[in-house]
């Protein structure tokens, strides 16, 4: 395979999802083997996901959830593997009909996976086949995370977002993309950001849908309250009291995950249900959605994105990313300043509140939209607003000149 301009060979080796039946008929035998745990009456969510709605997901899957369909809905991307710093990277890489496009990297997080953009990838791509601007359209770049799904396990230590965004950078320059847009959410949004300020020649602006580092982690002192407008001071308060309920009821699985990793990994790449469990707590957690996960995002497609982990037994190897940024021994966990343009499109029910007064401490914030609706799986859950603001934010920097 050679760039646009035939300049060199790239490494490049064609990729399509094809798992063996031999794998799906025994994740139905284990399904149907389920040991159940016992469960205390009228606790609902409070203490983790209810046994009655999990065993009536799991039914649907054993028996009505089509991963071959899901598998060629995947398989209508055009996707390729290759070799970046000693990994195996999966990415799907799908080019604009339109010649003058974005090169765009979109990049998922935890729990997510690549299944995260399917209802995004055709609009941005092919805005002019969905009711919208050429002018707006991207080649489209979707890559596994190291450690994650297609692109797992990963075979040494030390893959944390640094790590990762510098392989991405490896990626695009083999991809022929010298100037590139990035957009993500979740360790996609700490990997964008990271591209944009290592490599500010490079990378036109960063999109985000979270912000690391921006919301109160620390009690606000009247002093700094003082020196804000009403407004950003109540969104302060509640940030400060959003982190406070974080931390004390729902950080168990980042504790877990960035101390015993391996530990956890056995109970989840043995048991289907207990992957299950582990992936829906947070789809219900930290979406827009009230009694069940399917209030926000589709059910069959939450059971996609189970899948990529269970298939490819990535519950432990994705979850080292928590473990290696908690041992980088870096410093801190503060955001390093950033130049690059940077926008943030905030959904209103994801797990922190940002703060405009403190992201402008680090980032170069050009574009700051508030939603009303949505939470932290933003391409699943509100596909159209994430596309339309990803739009209007490339399209702004275009009439800069960017």
């Amino acid at each position: 395979m050679t760039s646009p301009h035939g300049d060199r060979v790239r490494p490049f080796r064609p990729f399509r999802i094809d798992v063996p039946q031999a794998d799906l008929d025994d994740l139905h035998a284990r399904l149907d083997r389920t040991r159940w745990p016992d469960e205390l009456p009228g606790v609902g969510w409070a203490r983790g996901v209810p046994r009655g709605y999990l065993r009536e997901l799991a039914e649907y899957w054993r028996h009505s959830y089509d991963w071959r369909a899901a598998e060629a809905r995947l398989n209508e991307w055009p996707q390729f593997t290759t070799v970046v710093d000693g990994a195996r990277l999966h990415f799907a890489h799908i080019r604009s009909p339109e010649p003058d496009a974005t090169p765009l990297l979109v990049t998922h997080g935890w729990p997510g996976s690549i299944a995260e953009f399917l209802d995004v990838v055709g609009p941005l791509a092919d805005p002019r086949a969905h009711g919208g601007d050429p002018a707006d359209a991207f080649h489209v770049v979707v890559p596994s995370i190291p450690g994650f799904g297609l692109s797992g396990p990963t075979r040494d230590t030390g893959w944390e977002f640094r790590r990762v965004a510098a392989a991405f950078a490896v990626l695009m320059d083999r991809l022929g993309h010298r100037r590139f847009g990035v957009q993500g959410g979740d360790w996609g949004a700490a990997i964008s950001r990271e591209l944009g300020r290592t490599h500010p020649d490079r990378v036109i602006g960063v999109h985000l849908n979270l912000l690391p580092g921006a919301h109160a982690t620390t009690e606000p002192t009247p002093q700094e309250l003082a020196g804000l407008s009403p407004r950003e001071r109540e969104r302060t308060l509640a940030s400060w009291r959003r982190h406070q309920e974080w931390t004390r009821e729902r950080q168990g699985y980042a504790d877990l995950q960035s101390t015993r990793p391996q530990t956890l990994a056995y109970a989840l790449t043995d048991s289907p249900v207990g992957q299950l469990a582990w992936i829906t707590e947070k789809f219900k957690e930290w979406t827009d959605s009230d009694e069940r996960p399917e209030d926000a995002v589709d059910r069959d497609l939450l059971l996609t994105n189970v899948m990529l982990y269970w298939l490819t037994g990535t519950a432990g190897s994705s979850g080292r990313i928590y473990y290696e940024r908690a041992h980088a021994g870096d410093g801190g966990t503060r955001p390093q300043p950033s130049t690059a343009p940077t926008a943030l499109a905030v959904f209103p029910r994801d797990n922190f509140i940002p703060l405009r007064h403190l992201a402008d401490r680090t980032d170069t914030v050009v574009r700051w939209t508030e939603f009303d609706r949505g939470g932290h799986f933003a391409a699943m859950e509100e596909p159209d607003l994430l596309v339309g603001d990803i739009r209007a934010f490339f399209r702004h920097l275009r009439t800069l000149g960017g």
